[in-house]
């Protein structure tokens, strides 16, 4: 079992910075591919990000490369989201996922989900 709660989101300026945190419980976390799924009001939930269970693999939605950094502390049982250049249309709920498969964790609903955090990004 994994168990997974997110930190750091707020209301950001158009152009500014946030980085969120997913602390995540379990001796195994080092075991899982992590990543960062977003669903903003009336849309779909949408894969944002994803990183292997040693760090040396990752991938983006088109939409958040080149402005978003998804990393992992294995030590701390932390993966991070830092998101740069914010937009307006970033604005969502954002939750961190957990599955030992990072395709599943890329491409469908991976096993284990944390509650969310709000970010909103103002105009």
């Amino acid at each position: 079992q994994v168990q997974l709660v997110e930190s750091g989101g707020g209301l950001v300026q158009a152009g500014g910075s946030l980085r969120l945190s997913c602390a995540a419980s379990g001796r195994t976390f080092s075991s899982y591919a992590m990543g960062w799924f977003r669903q903003a009001p009336g849309k779909e939930r949408e894969f944002v990000a994803a990183i292997s269970w040693s760090g040396d693999h990752t991938h983006y939605a088109d939409s958040v490369k080149g402005r978003f950094t998804i990393s992992r502390d294995n030590a701390k049982n932390t993966v991070y989201l830092q998101m740069n250049s914010l937009k307006p249309e970033d604005t969502a709920d954002y939750y961190c996922v957990a599955d030992i498969n990072i395709i599943v964790v890329r491409t469908t609903t991976p096993d284990y989900w944390g509650q969310g955090t709000q970010v909103t990004v103002s105009s």
